[in-house]
Protein backbone atom coordinates (compact mmCIF):
# COMPACT_ATOMS: atom_id res chain seq x y z
CA UNK A 1 0.00 0.00 0.00
CA UNK A 2 2.56 3.02 0.84
CA UNK A 3 4.70 1.36 -2.10
CA UNK A 4 1.75 1.92 -4.31
CA UNK A 5 1.30 5.05 -2.51
CA UNK A 6 5.14 6.79 -3.50
CA UNK A 7 4.41 5.74 -7.39
CA UNK A 8 1.73 7.82 -7.68
CA UNK A 9 3.21 10.43 -6.17
CA UNK A 10 6.72 10.20 -8.08
CA UNK A 11 5.02 9.45 -11.22
CA UNK A 12 5.46 11.53 -14.05
CA UNK A 13 2.27 12.07 -16.05
CA UNK A 14 2.95 11.49 -19.79
CA UNK A 15 1.03 13.94 -22.51
CA UNK A 16 1.08 17.18 -23.66
CA UNK A 17 0.43 19.72 -21.13
CA UNK A 18 2.73 18.23 -18.50
CA UNK A 19 5.08 20.83 -16.06
CA UNK A 20 8.31 19.69 -18.49
CA UNK A 21 6.42 20.49 -21.80
CA UNK A 22 5.31 23.44 -20.53
CA UNK A 23 8.78 25.52 -19.10
CA UNK A 24 9.80 24.33 -22.73
CA UNK A 25 7.10 26.50 -24.28
CA UNK A 26 7.26 28.70 -21.92
CA UNK A 27 7.36 32.69 -23.94
CA UNK A 28 10.86 34.48 -22.63
CA UNK A 29 10.41 37.97 -20.69
CA UNK A 30 11.43 40.68 -22.53
CA UNK A 31 11.40 43.80 -20.39
CA UNK A 32 13.92 46.48 -19.20
CA UNK A 33 15.42 44.56 -16.73
CA UNK A 34 15.80 41.23 -19.41
CA UNK A 35 17.56 43.69 -21.81
CA UNK A 36 19.94 45.30 -18.54
CA UNK A 37 20.99 41.56 -18.23
CA UNK A 38 21.62 41.04 -21.82
CA UNK A 39 22.67 43.72 -22.96
CA UNK A 40 26.58 43.70 -25.13
CA UNK A 41 28.79 44.86 -21.84
CA UNK A 42 31.37 47.75 -22.68
CA UNK A 43 34.34 47.09 -20.73
CA UNK A 44 36.40 50.34 -21.24
CA UNK A 45 33.20 52.14 -20.20
CA UNK A 46 32.53 49.97 -16.93
CA UNK A 47 35.99 50.47 -15.59
CA UNK A 48 35.52 53.90 -16.03
CA UNK A 49 32.32 54.00 -14.12
CA UNK A 50 34.22 52.13 -11.19
CA UNK A 51 36.97 54.63 -11.03
CA UNK A 52 34.77 57.19 -11.04
CA UNK A 53 32.67 55.41 -8.35
CA UNK A 54 36.07 55.58 -6.31
CA UNK A 55 36.35 59.36 -6.72
CA UNK A 56 32.72 60.28 -5.54
CA UNK A 57 33.33 57.83 -2.40
CA UNK A 58 36.29 59.85 -1.68
CA UNK A 59 34.94 63.09 -2.05
CA UNK A 60 32.19 61.90 0.10
CA UNK A 61 34.24 61.10 2.82
CA UNK A 62 36.28 64.69 2.32
CA UNK A 63 32.67 65.95 2.98
CA UNK A 64 32.28 64.37 6.24
CA UNK A 65 35.77 65.29 7.03
CA UNK A 66 34.93 68.62 6.40
CA UNK A 67 32.43 68.94 8.63
CA UNK A 68 34.09 68.12 11.65
CA UNK A 69 34.74 71.13 13.42
CA UNK A 70 37.27 70.09 16.44
CA UNK A 71 39.90 70.20 13.28
CA UNK A 72 41.28 69.18 9.83
CA UNK A 73 41.87 66.04 10.74
CA UNK A 74 39.66 62.68 12.48
CA UNK A 75 40.64 59.68 13.90
CA UNK A 76 40.41 56.39 11.97
CA UNK A 77 38.36 54.42 14.29
CA UNK A 78 35.40 57.62 14.14
CA UNK A 79 36.09 57.14 10.37
CA UNK A 80 35.05 53.32 10.76
CA UNK A 81 31.30 54.06 11.46
CA UNK A 82 31.43 56.01 8.04
CA UNK A 83 31.71 53.17 6.00
CA UNK A 84 27.89 51.97 5.33
CA UNK A 85 27.33 56.36 4.61
CA UNK A 86 30.10 56.41 1.88
CA UNK A 87 29.16 52.42 0.66
CA UNK A 88 32.51 51.05 1.05
CA UNK A 89 32.59 47.33 0.65
CA UNK A 90 35.69 46.98 2.84
CA UNK A 91 37.43 48.54 5.83
CA UNK A 92 37.43 52.19 6.27
CA UNK A 93 41.28 51.89 7.71
CA UNK A 94 42.22 49.64 4.70
CA UNK A 95 40.49 51.36 2.30
CA UNK A 96 42.27 54.80 3.62
CA UNK A 97 45.62 53.20 3.62
CA UNK A 98 45.44 52.11 -0.19
CA UNK A 99 45.40 56.04 -1.13
CA UNK A 100 48.29 57.73 0.42
CA UNK A 101 48.18 60.51 -2.29
CA UNK A 102 44.60 61.19 -1.08
CA UNK A 103 44.96 60.43 2.71
CA UNK A 104 47.82 61.13 5.39
CA UNK A 105 47.67 58.73 8.56
CA UNK A 106 49.97 59.64 11.19
CA UNK A 107 49.92 58.90 15.08
CA UNK A 108 47.87 61.55 17.36
CA UNK A 109 51.32 62.95 19.37
CA UNK A 110 48.86 62.76 22.21
CA UNK A 111 46.19 60.47 22.37
CA UNK A 112 48.47 58.29 21.03
CA UNK A 113 45.68 56.55 18.46
CA UNK A 114 45.87 56.95 14.44
CA UNK A 115 44.09 59.57 12.85
CA UNK A 116 43.77 60.89 9.23
CA UNK A 117 43.35 64.02 7.15
CA UNK A 118 43.36 65.09 3.44
CA UNK A 119 46.78 65.92 1.64
CA UNK A 120 47.24 69.03 0.48
CA UNK A 121 47.33 67.80 -3.36
CA UNK A 122 43.55 67.18 -2.61
CA UNK A 123 43.06 70.26 -1.22
CA UNK A 124 44.50 71.72 -4.34
CA UNK A 125 42.70 70.08 -6.63
CA UNK A 126 39.07 70.65 -4.38
CA UNK A 127 40.15 74.67 -4.45
CA UNK A 128 41.33 74.45 -8.10
CA UNK A 129 37.84 73.14 -9.07
CA UNK A 130 36.01 75.84 -7.48
CA UNK A 131 37.76 78.47 -9.38
CA UNK A 132 37.11 76.60 -12.46
CA UNK A 133 33.80 76.57 -11.46
CA UNK A 134 33.63 80.26 -10.65
CA UNK A 135 35.29 81.24 -14.25
CA UNK A 136 32.70 79.07 -16.36
CA UNK A 137 29.56 81.20 -14.59
CA UNK A 138 28.29 82.90 -18.05
CA UNK A 139 28.64 79.19 -19.41
CA UNK A 140 27.02 77.77 -16.56
CA UNK A 141 23.74 80.17 -17.18
CA UNK A 142 23.97 79.45 -20.30
CA UNK A 143 22.89 75.50 -19.95
CA UNK A 144 20.56 76.59 -17.26
CA UNK A 145 18.57 78.60 -19.89
CA UNK A 146 19.30 75.83 -22.38
CA UNK A 147 17.33 73.07 -20.12
CA UNK A 148 14.31 75.78 -19.43
CA UNK A 149 14.03 76.26 -22.91
CA UNK A 150 13.22 72.53 -23.67
CA UNK A 151 11.20 72.52 -20.36
CA UNK A 152 7.12 72.15 -21.54
CA UNK A 153 6.16 75.43 -19.60
CA UNK A 154 9.70 77.42 -19.58
CA UNK A 155 10.27 76.11 -15.98
CA UNK A 156 12.23 73.49 -13.83
CA UNK A 157 12.25 72.01 -10.18
CA UNK A 158 14.79 73.57 -8.26
CA UNK A 159 15.37 69.74 -6.92
CA UNK A 160 15.60 68.90 -10.11
CA UNK A 161 19.03 70.85 -10.82
CA UNK A 162 20.11 70.31 -7.42
CA UNK A 163 20.11 66.32 -8.17
CA UNK A 164 22.42 66.78 -10.88
CA UNK A 165 24.29 69.55 -9.75
CA UNK A 166 27.48 68.23 -9.99
CA UNK A 167 26.95 67.35 -13.23
CA UNK A 168 25.95 70.51 -14.57
CA UNK A 169 29.19 71.69 -13.00
CA UNK A 170 26.94 73.75 -10.69
CA UNK A 171 28.33 75.40 -7.19
CA UNK A 172 26.62 74.41 -4.55
CA UNK A 173 25.01 77.44 -3.68
CA UNK A 174 23.91 77.95 -7.60
CA UNK A 175 20.13 79.11 -6.35
CA UNK A 176 21.60 82.21 -4.67
CA UNK A 177 24.84 82.77 -6.59
CA UNK A 178 23.26 82.17 -10.44
CA UNK A 179 19.59 82.03 -10.38
CA UNK A 180 19.24 85.09 -7.90
CA UNK A 181 22.26 86.99 -9.07
CA UNK A 182 20.88 87.02 -12.38
CA UNK A 183 17.53 88.21 -12.14
CA UNK A 184 17.53 88.81 -15.62
CA UNK A 185 17.42 85.67 -17.52
CA UNK A 186 15.58 83.70 -14.24
CA UNK A 187 12.93 83.88 -11.70
CA UNK A 188 12.08 82.26 -8.86
CA UNK A 189 9.00 81.11 -8.06
CA UNK A 190 8.28 79.63 -4.42
CA UNK A 191 12.16 78.93 -3.85
CA UNK A 192 11.77 75.81 -5.84
CA UNK A 193 10.75 76.48 -9.24
CA UNK A 194 12.74 78.16 -11.47
CA UNK A 195 11.16 80.16 -14.87
CA UNK A 196 13.00 81.52 -17.80
CA UNK A 197 12.16 85.20 -18.47
CA UNK A 198 13.00 85.60 -21.79
CA UNK A 199 13.99 82.80 -24.83
CA UNK A 200 17.32 83.35 -26.76
CA UNK A 201 17.26 81.96 -30.19
CA UNK A 202 20.69 81.81 -30.09
CA UNK A 203 21.08 78.95 -27.56
CA UNK A 204 18.20 77.19 -29.76
CA UNK A 205 20.43 74.79 -31.42
CA UNK A 206 20.92 71.27 -30.02
CA UNK A 207 24.61 69.66 -29.93
CA UNK A 208 23.48 66.85 -32.16
CA UNK A 209 22.93 69.87 -35.04
CA UNK A 210 26.28 70.92 -35.17
CA UNK A 211 27.41 67.19 -35.55
CA UNK A 212 24.64 66.86 -38.23
CA UNK A 213 25.96 69.77 -40.05
CA UNK A 214 29.19 68.52 -39.97
CA UNK A 215 28.62 65.44 -41.32
CA UNK A 216 26.45 67.02 -44.78
CA UNK A 217 29.71 68.86 -45.17
CA UNK A 218 32.71 66.68 -44.70
CA UNK A 219 30.61 63.56 -46.27
CA UNK A 220 28.73 64.98 -49.14
CA UNK A 221 25.35 63.67 -47.62
CA UNK A 222 21.81 64.50 -48.62
CA UNK A 223 19.66 67.14 -46.21
CA UNK A 224 17.05 63.90 -46.32
CA UNK A 225 19.82 61.47 -45.24
CA UNK A 226 21.30 63.98 -42.15
CA UNK A 227 18.46 65.94 -40.69
CA UNK A 228 17.04 63.62 -37.98
CA UNK A 229 20.05 61.44 -37.16
CA UNK A 230 21.83 60.67 -34.69
CA UNK A 231 25.04 59.55 -34.20
CA UNK A 232 25.64 55.37 -34.02
CA UNK A 233 28.56 53.61 -31.82
CA UNK A 234 28.18 50.25 -31.18
CA UNK A 235 29.86 48.41 -28.54
CA UNK A 236 32.37 45.63 -29.34
CA UNK A 237 31.04 42.53 -29.76
CA UNK A 238 27.26 43.91 -30.37
CA UNK A 239 25.53 41.37 -32.55
CA UNK A 240 23.83 42.74 -35.26
CA UNK A 241 20.43 40.95 -36.37
CA UNK A 242 18.71 39.94 -39.46
CA UNK A 243 16.73 43.27 -41.10
CA UNK A 244 18.02 45.74 -37.78
CA UNK A 245 20.15 47.75 -40.20
CA UNK A 246 17.22 48.31 -42.19
CA UNK A 247 14.74 49.31 -39.29
CA UNK A 248 17.45 51.29 -37.92
CA UNK A 249 17.79 53.33 -41.48
CA UNK A 250 14.40 53.93 -41.10
CA UNK A 251 14.23 55.23 -37.69
CA UNK A 252 17.62 57.84 -38.46
CA UNK A 253 15.34 59.50 -41.45
CA UNK A 254 11.96 59.37 -39.04
CA UNK A 255 11.14 62.87 -38.61
CA UNK A 256 10.32 64.20 -34.89
CA UNK A 257 10.12 67.44 -32.90
CA UNK A 258 13.11 68.67 -32.04
CA UNK A 259 14.19 69.66 -28.63
CA UNK A 260 14.09 73.72 -28.74
CA UNK A 261 10.86 73.29 -31.66
CA UNK A 262 7.76 74.48 -29.61
CA UNK A 263 4.94 73.52 -32.22
CA UNK A 264 1.50 71.52 -31.64
CA UNK A 265 1.93 68.52 -29.46
CA UNK A 266 2.52 64.90 -31.33
CA UNK A 267 -0.32 62.64 -31.89
CA UNK A 268 0.77 59.51 -30.86
CA UNK A 269 -2.06 57.40 -32.95
CA UNK A 270 -0.69 58.69 -36.01
CA UNK A 271 1.02 57.23 -38.20
CA UNK A 272 4.58 56.66 -36.92
CA UNK A 273 3.07 58.68 -33.72
CA UNK A 274 4.75 56.29 -31.33
CA UNK A 275 7.94 56.17 -32.84
CA UNK A 276 8.26 60.21 -33.07
CA UNK A 277 7.17 60.79 -29.64
CA UNK A 278 10.04 58.02 -28.58
CA UNK A 279 12.49 60.10 -30.92
CA UNK A 280 12.03 63.38 -29.46
CA UNK A 281 12.31 62.12 -25.96
CA UNK A 282 16.14 60.40 -26.84
CA UNK A 283 16.18 64.09 -28.90
CA UNK A 284 15.78 65.55 -25.46
CA UNK A 285 17.66 63.32 -23.50
CA UNK A 286 20.81 63.45 -25.76
CA UNK A 287 20.57 67.19 -25.00
CA UNK A 288 20.63 67.29 -21.18
CA UNK A 289 23.54 64.40 -21.41
CA UNK A 290 25.44 66.95 -23.94
CA UNK A 291 24.84 69.70 -21.75
CA UNK A 292 26.86 67.77 -18.64
CA UNK A 293 30.53 67.92 -17.87
CA UNK A 294 31.33 64.24 -18.17
CA UNK A 295 28.49 63.19 -20.55
CA UNK A 296 26.72 61.37 -18.11
CA UNK A 297 23.84 61.41 -15.53
CA UNK A 298 22.16 58.62 -13.51
CA UNK A 299 19.06 57.39 -14.90
CA UNK A 300 17.26 57.71 -11.63
CA UNK A 301 17.69 61.43 -11.54
CA UNK A 302 16.41 61.61 -15.07
CA UNK A 303 13.19 60.84 -13.58
CA UNK A 304 12.68 63.84 -12.14
CA UNK A 305 12.67 65.58 -15.44
CA UNK A 306 10.40 63.58 -17.22
CA UNK A 307 6.68 65.97 -16.14
CA UNK A 308 8.97 69.22 -17.19
CA UNK A 309 10.10 67.68 -20.81
CA UNK A 310 6.69 66.03 -21.36
CA UNK A 311 8.59 62.52 -21.43
CA UNK A 312 5.76 60.37 -20.53
CA UNK A 313 7.26 57.15 -21.42
CA UNK A 314 9.48 54.41 -19.76
CA UNK A 315 13.21 55.97 -19.65
CA UNK A 316 15.04 53.31 -18.88
CA UNK A 317 13.52 51.19 -21.00
CA UNK A 318 13.74 53.58 -24.20
CA UNK A 319 17.50 54.21 -23.31
CA UNK A 320 17.96 50.37 -23.45
CA UNK A 321 16.54 50.19 -27.23
CA UNK A 322 18.77 52.30 -28.85
CA UNK A 323 22.65 50.46 -27.47
CA UNK A 324 24.19 52.74 -29.96
CA UNK A 325 23.68 55.92 -28.71
CA UNK A 326 23.23 55.53 -24.86
CA UNK A 327 24.98 53.00 -22.68
CA UNK A 328 23.87 51.87 -19.11
CA UNK A 329 26.74 51.00 -16.57
CA UNK A 330 25.56 49.20 -13.75
CA UNK A 331 29.03 49.32 -11.73
CA UNK A 332 28.96 51.55 -8.88
CA UNK A 333 25.95 52.16 -6.56
CA UNK A 334 23.41 53.04 -9.23
CA UNK A 335 23.23 52.76 -12.92
CA UNK A 336 24.00 55.76 -15.13
CA UNK A 337 23.43 56.19 -18.51
CA UNK A 338 26.09 58.14 -20.79
CA UNK A 339 26.68 59.57 -24.68
CA UNK A 340 28.81 56.26 -26.51
CA UNK A 341 29.86 59.05 -29.06
CA UNK A 342 31.24 61.06 -25.89
CA UNK A 343 33.82 58.85 -25.10
CA UNK A 344 36.75 57.31 -26.88
CA UNK A 345 38.65 54.37 -25.28
CA UNK A 346 37.58 55.21 -21.64
CA UNK A 347 38.04 59.68 -22.21
CA UNK A 348 36.13 62.45 -23.42
CA UNK A 349 36.65 63.25 -26.77
CA UNK A 350 36.25 67.31 -26.32
CA UNK A 351 37.51 68.26 -23.02
CA UNK A 352 35.95 71.08 -20.95
CA UNK A 353 37.89 72.59 -18.36
CA UNK A 354 35.83 71.32 -15.42
CA UNK A 355 36.65 68.04 -16.40
CA UNK A 356 40.18 68.57 -17.03
CA UNK A 357 40.28 69.17 -12.68
CA UNK A 358 38.03 66.25 -12.58
CA UNK A 359 40.26 64.08 -14.07
CA UNK A 360 43.72 65.20 -12.50
CA UNK A 361 41.59 64.02 -9.18
CA UNK A 362 41.11 61.10 -10.71
CA UNK A 363 44.26 60.39 -12.27
CA UNK A 364 45.70 61.31 -8.13
CA UNK A 365 43.62 58.67 -6.83
CA UNK A 366 44.21 55.75 -9.45
CA UNK A 367 48.24 55.98 -8.51
CA UNK A 368 47.08 53.74 -5.45
CA UNK A 369 50.37 53.51 -3.69
CA UNK A 370 53.02 54.06 -6.16
CA UNK A 371 55.17 56.74 -6.35
CA UNK A 372 54.59 57.56 -2.80
CA UNK A 373 58.18 58.42 -2.50
CA UNK A 374 57.59 61.97 -4.05
CA UNK A 375 55.17 62.48 -1.24
CA UNK A 376 58.17 62.93 1.22
CA UNK A 377 59.25 66.52 1.85
CA UNK A 378 62.82 67.48 0.25
CA UNK A 379 64.45 67.53 3.79
CA UNK A 380 63.50 63.84 4.31
CA UNK A 381 67.15 61.82 3.60
CA UNK A 382 65.80 58.42 2.67
CA UNK A 383 69.15 56.44 2.27
CA UNK A 384 68.89 52.36 0.95
CA UNK A 385 71.90 50.53 2.22
CA UNK A 386 72.47 46.67 3.95
CA UNK A 387 68.72 46.60 4.29
CA UNK A 388 68.37 49.88 6.51
CA UNK A 389 66.58 53.25 6.08
CA UNK A 390 68.23 56.83 8.25
CA UNK A 391 66.74 59.80 8.55
CA UNK A 392 69.70 62.70 9.31
CA UNK A 393 68.97 65.81 10.90
CA UNK A 394 71.96 68.69 10.32
CA UNK A 395 75.68 67.36 11.08
CA UNK A 396 76.87 64.10 12.60
CA UNK A 397 77.70 60.83 11.54
CA UNK A 398 75.50 57.92 10.44
CA UNK A 399 74.91 54.48 11.07
CA UNK A 400 77.12 52.15 9.04
CA UNK A 401 79.83 55.53 8.78
CA UNK A 402 82.50 53.23 10.22
CA UNK A 403 82.42 50.34 8.01
CA UNK A 404 83.01 52.09 5.29
CA UNK A 405 86.83 53.24 5.88
CA UNK A 406 87.42 49.49 6.58
CA UNK A 407 86.35 48.42 3.49
CA UNK A 408 87.86 51.13 1.24
CA UNK A 409 90.99 50.11 3.31
CA UNK A 410 90.66 46.48 2.63
CA UNK A 411 90.46 46.57 -0.70
CA UNK A 412 88.19 44.19 -1.40
CA UNK A 413 89.99 41.88 0.64
CA UNK A 414 88.32 39.14 3.20
CA UNK A 415 89.22 39.74 7.19
CA UNK A 416 90.80 36.61 7.49
CA UNK A 417 94.29 37.59 10.29
CA UNK A 418 93.92 37.96 13.60
CA UNK A 419 94.91 41.48 13.56
CA UNK A 420 92.37 42.80 11.36
CA UNK A 421 89.57 41.29 13.04
CA UNK A 422 90.97 42.74 16.32
CA UNK A 423 90.93 46.12 14.25
CA UNK A 424 87.61 45.80 13.29
CA UNK A 425 86.42 45.26 16.35
CA UNK A 426 87.81 48.01 17.60
CA UNK A 427 86.68 50.33 15.67
CA UNK A 428 83.44 49.52 16.60
CA UNK A 429 83.74 50.28 20.06
CA UNK A 430 84.49 53.07 19.19
CA UNK A 431 81.52 54.60 17.32
CA UNK A 432 79.51 53.04 19.60
CA UNK A 433 80.96 55.53 22.39
CA UNK A 434 81.05 58.37 19.48
CA UNK A 435 77.17 57.34 18.45
CA UNK A 436 75.72 58.40 22.37
CA UNK A 437 76.47 61.81 21.75
CA UNK A 438 76.13 63.10 18.12
CA UNK A 439 72.74 64.09 16.94
CA UNK A 440 71.63 60.29 15.02
CA UNK A 441 68.36 58.63 14.94
CA UNK A 442 67.40 55.58 13.44
CA UNK A 443 64.32 54.97 11.17
CA UNK A 444 62.81 51.72 10.02
CA UNK A 445 61.71 50.33 7.01
CA UNK A 446 58.32 49.72 7.60
CA UNK A 447 57.13 53.93 8.98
Amino acid sequence: MIFAKSLRHNRISIGPFNSFLQMRWKKQVDSAQTRLETRTRDLKVDKLMAHIHKVKTILNIHHLMSQRKRGPFVSVQLMSRWTNIVGLNVGMGASVHKYPHVFEVFMHPLRRNLCCRITQRVKDLIDEEKNVVKDCESELVQRIKKLLMMSKNGTLHVHALRLIRRELGLPKDFRDSILRKYSKDFRLIDLEIVELVDRDENLAVAEVEKWREKEYKDKWLSEFETSYTFPINFPTGFKIEGGYRERLKNWQRLPYLKPYEKKEAVRVRSCGGIKRYEKRAIGIIHELLSLTVEKMVEVERLAHFRKDFAIEVNVRELLLKHPGIFYISTKGSAQTVLLREAYCKGCLVVPNPIYVVRRKMLDLILLGCRNTRSLQYPEEIKEERNGLVFKTSGGGRRDGDWVLPILDSNDGKDLESPGEINHFEQAFDDFESESSQSDVFFKDDSS
